[in-house]
């Protein structure tokens, strides 16, 4: 299930339009604040396909019955891009357990590079509902080795897949790659073109670099 959330006008395409805005993304603080606030919006929005029950709560005045979460999701992001975005999804599920997955570009002097996974750090798993965050989605490729790496952990009951920005590409790889029935996508813009160097373009850049300085 594909559901993407700038398709409708809304303020998200506000935060949107800024993060790819080449003049206010020298405004560092900006961008991640820009960052955790679609956090935020999307954290809603995938809060409204979770599992909900009863819960009598004593006020003042008497008891009222609302509908609570059954369960928090655990939260994951790849390091160091998905930061900012993660705090965003924290602000809303402040119960959360969390995962982080360093998840790289390797280049070589060719040219050409690959992905690289070194390190998670995750609770169990299984069957839990999770969330891996990560702004841009461009060959998926990336997405996919953290998937694996994550389920070295437990294999969760359904997984949410976000992305700020996606490609075509990016899109097509999790459907042929991710289990249909229990994988939701959420994204907020899809572009059509990836760079040689697998960045999607018109995008917005490097996220990471913006977000927190070049890197060597």
């Amino acid at each position: 299930m594909v559901k993407i959330l700038g398709g409708n006008n809304s303020i998200m395409n506000q935060f949107i339009s800024e993060i790819r805005d080449a003049e206010i993304q020298k405004d560092s603080m900006r961008f991640r604040k820009n960052f955790e606030r679609l956090g935020e919006i999307f954290a809603y929005e995938i809060s409204k396909a979770l599992a909900y029950e009863n819960k009598e709560v004593t006020t003042p005045l008497g008891v009222a019955e609302v509908p609570v979460l059954e369960e928090y999701p655990v939260l994951a992001t790849i390091l160091r891009a998905g930061l900012p975005f993660h705090q965003g999804f924290l602000n809303f599920f402040d119960r959360s357990e969390n995962a982080f997955v360093t998840a790289y570009r390797y280049h070589y002097k060719d040219g050409t590079f690959d992905i690289r996974v070194e390190y998670t750090s995750s609770p169990d798993l299984s069957d839990r509902v999770l969330i891996i965050t990560d702004p841009m989605l461009a060959t998926g490729s990336s997405m996919g080795l953290t998937y694996k790496s994550l389920l070295e952990k437990g294999k969760p009951k359904h997984l949410h897949i976000v992305a700020i920005i996606a490609s075509n590409e990016g899109v097509e790889y999790i459907k042929k790659n991710f289990p249909a029935s229990t994988t939701t996508l959420w994204i907020g813009a899809v572009d059509d073109e990836l760079t040689a160097q697998s960045y999607i373009v018109p995008g917005l850049g490097d996220a990471g670099d913006l977000a927190f300085g070049s890197k060597i």
